[in-house]
């Protein structure tokens, strides 16, 4: 990835025909440390996020509850925008496929697309999973059902669509691969996306009738038909940049042919679209891949997949409305996987929010203010220091437990150093030399702040403010009984 200048990521974005749960908590709180990671170092970012609207299963509900499609997309948009608050993010684009310059951005793609000769008309049957909005193959059922959305029954669809010739990038696609050894990682993931397509691929279903389901884009030139879902959601990563009008814009975060910028979140039920889909449509319409695309696990709970029929899925509003914003984060990012699947389970988050923040920073951050407050005459003024080493390669490699970890290690030294070195004796014997070992604490607690706060933003600003002013903060994270 390069390391001055632009800097882009982006997630998926989720449907919005429910209302967010912890799974999409965890991308874009992966995406947010991520992006405020880079603004510390100095580049200009954009992180964007969003809203996927358009599809059958959205028209679905939006019939079931009884409301015109595009109210039930707003009224469950907005929800999804509420989490830039509840979750602490700092995107700076929030794109719904519905808005009127992304509709006609996905059409303009289309158009292109269509003139390298990459879309057809064809009839079909095949099965459908509307959960996925994917078509399915017997080789990917599990009982004859989707193994991600078992409780739907597979649809028939048997019409007249418009096709993608995938099958053409099957050695465009490997030698992405080839070329970009970190494309996809974990690693595991980029070996699966490649087997995948060397056993070879399929053109796949771009469009829709308009006359069974006609809540998308229209396709141009024949209003017969919608776009796909996919088709035009994926569109999004680039329309949110102004293309195609916004070359400059473009060119600076997504990148170029001969230097791609792009980094891509996305769950591991998205691999297939968004490295091998997405980066097959870019290369027909004649623009640049992404540049690395992050794979994240799913979270489940209490062993099992979330669902609403099993009552176990996971609201993120309850979380930060019970315990605070930071706390999810931080749980989020030292106690789920970055990359494999991870349970949820209401004790587990207790006991970690005590072990690591209760009796942890927060517990560390008012040891050392008391310390200073008591004791120095001013406020200490940490000089800029450089990320450490380690921190700096877990951040690189998206392993934020690890990065989390490191920063735990750190403040256990300074409660280690604390009770080995007594500086709240040594100052009434030694005033010199107790002051100096509470204005290093001081300067250290300064120091894990900067590194904490990609990770927990407040918490981060609390304690350098305490710092600074030479004050106590207010206790930063009550004890969970």
């Amino acid at each position: 990835m390069n390391k001055i200048g632009k800097f882009y990521i982006t997630t998926t974005l989720p449907y919005v025909n429910a209302d967010p749960h912890i799974g999409f908590a965890l991308e874009v709180v992966q995406a947010d440390i991520i992006a405020r990671h880079h603004k510390f170092l100095g580049e200009e970012v954009v992180f964007n996020t969003g809203t996927d609207e358009h599809g059958l299963k959205i028209y679905r509900k939006a019939l079931e509850e009884g409301k015109e499609t595009q109210k039930y997309a707003d009224e469950n948009a907005a929800k999804f925008g509420k989490l830039k608050k509840s979750l602490n993010l700092d995107f700076t684009n929030f794109i719904r496929t519905t808005d009127p310059h992304h509709m006609a951005a996905a059409q303009e793609f289309w158009r292109r697309c269509e003139n390298s000769g990459d879309i057809y008309k064809k009839n079909y049957r095949v099965k459908y999973c509307v959960g996925c909005e994917l078509e399915k193959t017997d080789s990917e059922l599990a009982d004859g059902k989707c193994p991600i959305h078992p409780n739907l029954e597979l649809e028939l669809i048997d019409e007249e669509n418009y096709f993608f010739r995938f099958s053409k990038y099957q050695k465009p696609l490997l030698e992405l691969y080839e070329k970009y050894p970190d494309f996809v990682v974990p690693a595991h993931r980029l070996t699966e996306i490649r087997n995948f397509v060397a056993s070879g691929l399929q053109d796949f279903s771009v469009s829709r009738l308009k006359s069974k389901m006609p809540w998308g884009v229209p396709v141009p030139g024949d209003d017969t038909q919608i776009m796909y879902v996919w088709f035009d959601a994926l569109t999004n990563y680039i329309s949110t940049l102004g293309w195609p009008e916004d070359d400059k814009k473009f060119g600076d975060f997504w990148g170029t042919k001969e230097k791609p910028n792009a980094l891509q979140i996305a769950g591991k039920d998205n691999l297939r679209q968004q490295s091998a889909m997405w980066q097959a449509m870019l290369l027909s319409a004649g623009l640049p891949p992404s540049r690395q695309i992050i794979i994240h696990g799913f979270i489940i709970s209490d062993g099992q997949k979330m669902s609403k029929s099993l009552g176990n899925v996971v609201n993120p509003f309850e979380i930060v409305e019970k315990y605070g914003t930071d706390a999810l984060r931080f749980f989020l990012a030292h106690n789920m996987s970055p990359f494999e699947d991870s349970d949820f389970f209401w004790d587990r988050f207790k006991e970690a929010y005590n072990a690591n923040l209760a009796n942890g920073i927060g517990n560390l951050a008012a040891r050392v203010m008391k310390l200073a407050e008591d004791n120095l005459e001013k406020a200490v003024r940490p000089e800029a220091a450089e990320l450490p080493p380690e921190y700096r390669e877990a951040m690189g490699k998206f392993e934020f437990n690890r990065a989390t970890g490191y920063i735990l290690a750190r403040a256990r030294a300074m409660d280690q150093k604390i009770n080995e070195k007594e500086p709240f004796r040594l100052v009434k014997t030694d005033p010199e030399a107790g002051k100096k070992i509470i204005a290093e604490l001081a300067e250290e607690l300064y120091f894990i702040a900067r590194l904490l706060e990609p990770f927990m933003p407040d918490t981060g600003a609390k304690i350098k403010k305490a710092v600074l002013a030479n004050k106590k903060s207010a206790i930063l994270f009550p004890r969970l009984s």
